[in-house]
């Protein structure tokens, strides 16, 4: 049963937490179970401008995710978890999004030193990628984040696990598709490392949170490699000067409770490259983001006593991204504060965030690489 629990805890706290399922439970077998969940983030926004050649002010309200899941276990050792998902419904006029799997796959936890994912699920190399979007500390992740392969998942399998009596230490070794098409030099598998070291209480599922809300005391620092053989063709015209893929982060997170309230601070930084293809004469689907130097710093503040009806936390954050592009255009700067309205934990929440983005070097052709205030109000359902 302790494996069991850990499992499911495992299994779930991969894309939200345990604390956000509450939905009907299917039993069947001796011991399998299915339980459907369904999350719901609206997001009402506005910014100093409507496209590359709008700058008029615009309001946009959209469904920024939308998703139904299911997630259990077949038995003791094997889970599995589905998400379907029609997120960016009503973006920008794109209505009637597709619905699609965001994540469909199996989980085989032998031990808590030996655990495995096959299928479509998050890739391991960020941190920020790795935490649940329905708990996050700021409105969202920074783009950056994302790898430039993959997208935030990617098909393939990984091994994990957590080492020790605490569960202080963490390991995970993924091997999954990367980058895949016409333009890429040779079909090499991506090969993504990360580990962790919890000082405090352990971090010790595959997927974190952007705050604990004060309920774990957190200290952890992580690191992570990611690579591709072979991702791109330097000189694509000619199909020669193939180059590698190869990426590297480190991050840090601390959350403490205290009688004042719960502090939470959180960094990392990031390195992407792929020898420079992008500034020479790259395939053209070839994505901006494989030269790229950022970091993020953010952190929170957690009233300790309810105001009105919830909880209000604080937040602030600051990103700075180097796209080593030739010109410049789309390194920038991002700052951004707001305040999380907790009515029921994460199941029933209010985000209010101002962001502002300052270019480098502002492109004047393009109104989409000029700086802008941008203005979000979020509301978040979980059942």
């Amino acid at each position: 049963m302790k494996l069991l629990k850990h499992t499911i805890s495992a299994v779930v706290l991969y894309t939200v937490s345990s604390a956000s399922f509450a939905g009907p439970v299917i039993e069947f077998g001796e011991e399998g179970f299915l339980e459907i969940g369904y999350s719901l983030q609206l997001w009402s926004q506005y910014r100093d401008f409507t496209s590359a050649n709008h700058d008029g002010a615009g309001n946009d309200i959209f469904l920024r995710r939308n998703r139904i899941t299911l997630m259990g276990q077949q038995s003791d050792v094997v889970g599995f978890y589905a998400q379907l998902e029609a997120g960016g419904d009503s973006r920008a006029g794109n209505d009637d999004k597709p619905v699609s799997y965001r994540d469909a796959y199996i989980t085989l936890d032998f031990t808590d030193a030996t655990r495995f994912i096959v299928g479509r699920f998050k890739n391991t190399f960020t941190r920020e990628n790795l935490e649940a979007c329905l708990e996050p500390l700021t409105l969202d992740r920074a783009d950056a984040s994302y790898s430039p392969f993959g997208g935030t998942r990617d098909t393939g399998a990984a091994m994990w696990g957590n080492l020790g009596d605490s569960a202080a230490f963490q390991y995970r070794v993924m091997v999954a598709d990367g980058r895949e098409g016409d333009d890429v030099a040779r079909n090499s598998p991506r090969i993504t490392t990360r580990v962790h070291w919890s000082g405090l209480d352990p971090e010790y599922d595959y997927g974190y949170r952007g705050t604990y809300l004060g309920t774990r005391r957190i200290l952890t620092f992580g690191a992570s490699y990611d690579y591709q053989a072979d991702a791109a063709y330097a000189d694509y015209t000619n199909l020669s000067d193939i180059k590698d893929y190869k990426a590297w982060t480190v991050d840090g997170f601390f959350e403490y409770p205290l009688e004042s309230g719960t502090y939470t601070v959180s960094a990392a930084y990031y390195n992407y490259g792929l020898g420079n293809a992008i500034n020479k004469n790259p395939d053209p689907t070839l994505p901006a983001n494989t030269e790229l130097e950022g970091f993020y710093v953010k952190a929170g503040y957690l009233f300790p006593q309810p105001v009105g009806i919830g909880r209000l936390q604080l937040f602030a954050r600051h990103d700075g991204n180097d796209y080593n592009l030739t010109g410049g255009e789309l390194d920038r700067k991002i700052n951004s504060a707001g305040a999380n309205y907790y009515i029921n934990g994460q199941r029933l929440k209010l985000t209010a965030e101002y962001q502002h983005v300052g270019f480098d070097n502002p492109d004047p052709n393009n109104r989409a690489l000029q700086d802008y205030n941008q203005f979000t109000l979020g509301f978040q359902f979980i059942l």
